[in-house]
């Protein structure tokens, strides 16, 4: 028997957790009407309030926004590294191949 798993959004699943603790709906009322098991609405529950620091960050964008600038700078700066460096290696292939001709075959 094939069993079709329902998918909730993360507002679908904040909506039912609301529905407990600011409405103080019984939780079997709320497991009941949405279709789901206790211990799935406690699953939600957990990771509700082990996530829920993040609403409270200072600007978390602009904490990404830096951290993706800061990154971006350091691949920048390793890419101009690997530039200079593949300029360096040309550089020392074209001497070692200058200095085979003038050596002559072995």
């Amino acid at each position: 028997m094939k069993i079709n798993r329902r998918k909730f959004s993360a507002q679908q699943k904040v909506q039912i957790l609301r529905q407990h603790l600011v409405e103080k709906v019984p939780i079997s009322e709320v497991c009941e009407k949405n279709g789901i098991q206790p211990t799935q609405f406690y699953q939600w529950q957990k990771v509700f309030f082990e996530n829920g620091a993040a609403a409270f960050e200072k600007s978390p964008n602009k904490r990404n926004g830096i951290r993706s600038s800061k990154l971006e700078q350091k691949v920048s700066h390793l890419e101009s590294k690997l530039a200079h460096k593949d300029e360096v290696i040309a550089e020392i292939m074209e001497s070692h191949i200058k200095l085979k001709k003038k050596i002559g075959p072995d």
